[in-house]
């Protein structure tokens, strides 16, 4: 499956680097996961990538880039691929579970009410302490005790959410020398 807003993603990604004095590429060319690339990079983003995106030396290359310091973003699908590589889920932090639908338009787009749950965090100190939001929300399976959640959804607020009163949305946490930085919002 492949996200419409990828396009939409790339180009607030590139915005923000022009606001931020950051150097942004895209790619969806998966040989750019080698050693000699990967170096050159301070973070990589996995914006809504599904299924099994990396072969066998890509994610030993990508493993070796995050142990040596390297930073990971994930955004949106980034949870809901390579469910048989154990060591990206513990870097993501959780993996897709579901989305609940509610109608044949948006099948998947709902809204629902967020709370900022850091609010002196760089990603989060902008935001109001809650606020309504439509979007594609997901419920997560396997999520890691060791991280930290920066947002959290009210299950209350919309339909079919599956992670109860600890429902992350947005998190951080260090990883194998790394550190690591997820939002669900896509």
């Amino acid at each position: 499956y492949h996200h419409e807003s990828i396009k939409e993603g790339n180009a607030a990604i590139e915005k923000l680097g022009g606001l931020n004095n950051f150097d942004v590429d895209t790619t969806t060319d998966a040989s750019m996961f080698n050693d000699d690339s990967l170096k050159k990079y301070s973070a990589v983003v996995f914006l809504s990538p599904t299924g099994d995106v990396l072969n066998n030396y890509q994610e030993a290359s990508f493993e070796r880039y995050i142990q040596a310091g390297g930073g990971y973003v994930g955004i949106h699908a980034a949870t809901d691929c390579e469910y048989d590589w154990g060591w990206y889920g513990r870097l993501v932090g959780a993996y897709f579970l579901d989305h609940p639908g509610i109608n044949d338009t948006f099948p998947n787009v709902q809204e629902g009410v967020l709370n900022v749950v850091v609010k002196d965090n760089a990603a989060t100190k902008h935001l109001e302490a809650q606020w309504k939001r439509t979007d594609e929300y997901y419920s997560f399976k396997k999520i890691s005790k060791d991280i930290n959640v920066l947002i959290s959804i009210d299950e209350k607020s919309y339909d079919g959410g599956k992670n109860g009163d600890n429902h992350p949305m947005a998190w951080y946490h260090e990883y194998d020398g790394g550190r690591a930085f997820y939002v669900e919002m896509g």
